[in-house]
């Protein structure tokens, strides 16, 4: 795994310009890795990263990544494949942790990357609508796992997670609002960091994440 790289200078100059509140986020963090605790993780392909966002919908990052560690345990160390998945016991799946909801959305997603449906030179190759598409048409998936897959997945630059309780919170305190900003207004306020929402994400969860800490 390579080491993170910092923040493209060229986005992170013009989100400061494009807004006093980000620029005072990025000023306090002037050596920011946005994919660092990404790279963190063991090398994940695209169905890899799904179970990772999957199994992380309503879970922390540390609670994430102990179910993944369980269901390694039960695949001989490694995360299953789309064709291991659909084989397994689904008493394995739910001793790892995960809910039969979640268990019945990795099936068929499973289901679609062995029937070509889905794949990992497929979807380097769509747009991001036609990935949000394709993704939310499983039950289970919504827009908030499909654009988390946009960002960590295929590092695609202007994803706005409008959804993400832990953004909205950011927002909220950084900008000083009285009430938490619904989804509309998430996606009216991201509309100047564009066409580098993805890079504001990240900073505006790192402040957040150190605020809570």
């Amino acid at each position: 795994m390579t080491a993170a790289a910092a923040a493209d200078p060229t986005a992170r100059e013009f989100l400061r310009k494009a807004a006093p509140v980000l620029a005072r986020v990025i000023d306090a963090h002037p050596d920011f890795h946005p994919r660092a605790w990404i790279d963190e993780l063991p090398g994940l392909d695209a169905f890899g990263t799904l179970i990772f966002q999957v199994t992380g919908q309503q879970l922390s990052v540390r609670a994430t990544r102990a179910i993944l560690a369980r269901l390694e345990l039960h695949f001989g160390g490694h995360l299953p494949s789309p064709a291991e998945l659909p084989e397994a016991d689904p008493h394995v799946l739910r001793e790892a942790g995960l809910s039969t909801r979640k268990g019945a959305t990795l099936r068929a997603l499973a289901e679609r990357f062995v029937d070509g449906r889905l794949g990992d030179e497929a979807l380097t190759q769509m747009t991001d609508d036609e990935i949000e598409a394709a993704l939310t048409e499983v039950s289970g998936i919504g827009p908030w796992t499909a654009h988390g897959f946009l960002i960590f997945a295929l590092d695609r630059p202007d994803v706005l997670l409008s959804g993400d309780l832990a953004l909205r919170h950011a927002v909220q305190r950084l900008y000083g609002l009285d009430d938490l900003p619904t989804e509309a207004e998430m996606v009216e306020l991201a509309e100047r960091w564009r066409p580098y929402r993805s890079l504001a994400v990240s900073y505006l969860f790192a402040s957040e994440f150190e605020e809570a800490r």
